[in-house]
């Protein structure tokens, strides 16, 4: 398999990449728990593996799921040496946050505040994410364990930009011959 241009075969990345599954769950439930005002215990992402145990009734809590989606047109190769190549792509993602428990409007409502607070979006932009926006929150109670519990959803749209590197050599040379007068 080759991993830079002077071969024939397929390219992959090289050093490191973005985040994604775990390591961007953890800086978006991060995020969430800062700004929310929540402990980090009480922000889950939906998908864990094992799942963790239900909260204990009268805890306000936090699940969350992320879908990264890639905007349309957005990718720019750009030689940054002799030796390496950089592709920069833009995507957005879309994060969907469940508050659940007592004060789920109230924790709900300062989190969709807070985030529109530049001192919590320079925190945010050190790991690379920018907010984009933020949905309308939505009073969606849930059944769960044949109890009504109240629940209060909101979607919010990040965008990053991803930078990743690939061996791509330049052309510093090549033989040229030119015919006719």
């Amino acid at each position: 398999m080759s991993n830079d241009s002077t071969t024939r075969g397929y390219l992959t990345p090289v050093g490191d990449g973005p985040a994604y599954d775990d390591a961007l769950e953890q800086e978006i439930g991060r995020w969430i728990s800062g700004v929310a005002g929540l402990p980090a215990e009480q922000v889950l992402p939906l998908w864990n593996a094992p799942q963790p145990p239900d909260q204990p009734d009268g805890t306000t809590w936090c699940e969350f799921s992320i879908a990264a989606v890639p905007r349309p047109l957005s990718q720019s190769n750009v030689q940054v040496s002799d030796e390496q190549s950089e592709q920069w792509t833009w995507e957005e993602i879309a994060v969907s946050c469940s508050f659940y428990g007592p004060l789920s409007a109230t924790t709900s409502a300062n989190f969709r505040a807070g985030m529109f607070i530049e001192q919590n979006n320079a925190e945010l932009n050190v790991s690379g994410l920018s907010l984009v926006d933020a949905g309308a929150i939505k009073s969606l109670p849930e059944l769960i364990d044949n109890q009504r519990v109240r629940r209060y959803d909101l979607s919010v749209t990040l965008s990053r930009k991803n930078t990743r590197t690939y061996n791509i050599r330049t052309l510093k040379s090549a033989s040229t011959h030119y015919f006719g007068e």
